[in-house]
């Protein structure tokens, strides 16, 4: 595992469903009930940056505190809503132990290249079940030397 990189983990941009922070937020509550995810990703449609995370979360207390009409609300850019918490970027060349230490607290890790653009997410899920597949593997090979040793004494 301590010589895997985190492309080994990362599901690309093209195949995950991000927000850009120029939509409004009546779009993004749209997205979030259509895909039903609670956090994405936020990027910058120009860059490509990545800017942080929406939830939905932060959208409920945008709508619930805001001195505007819902109507107004909902036509603002997603951008502007204030954030409770981002989830924390690493970088494509990351050492493996960072992208652990960040999946403890966040479902899933924002990946970004050098310039700081946007290239993918590494999911909590992902991280376990490549885990879960190692301590397999490392069980069944202990097992089968077992089984070896057990046929060698009978010998």
């Amino acid at each position: 595992m301590q010589n895997l990189n985190i492309l080994f983990f990362l599901t690309p941009k093209s195949s995950i469903d991000m927000i850009y922070e120029d939509e409004t937020v009546g779009q993004t509550i749209e997205r979030m009930k259509c895909h039903e995810y609670t956090s994405y990703p936020m990027i910058n449609g120009d860059t490509g940056k990545y800017i942080g995370t929406i939830t939905q979360g932060d959208i409920l207390r945008e709508i619930t505190s805001s001195d505007a009409l819902l109507s107004k609300t909902m036509e603002r850019p997603v951008g502007c809503i204030p954030r409770n918490r981002d989830y924390r970027p690493v970088r494509v060349n990351a050492e493996i132990w960072e992208l652990f230490e960040s999946a403890k607290t966040q479902n899933f890790i924002p990946v970004i290249d050098d310039s700081g653009v946007f290239i993918g997410i590494v999911t909590r899920k992902d991280i376990l079940q490549a885990l879960i597949d190692e301590l397999s593997g490392r069980e069944s090979k202990e097992a089968v030397r077992r089984l070896d040793r057990q046929r060698t004494r009978a010998v």
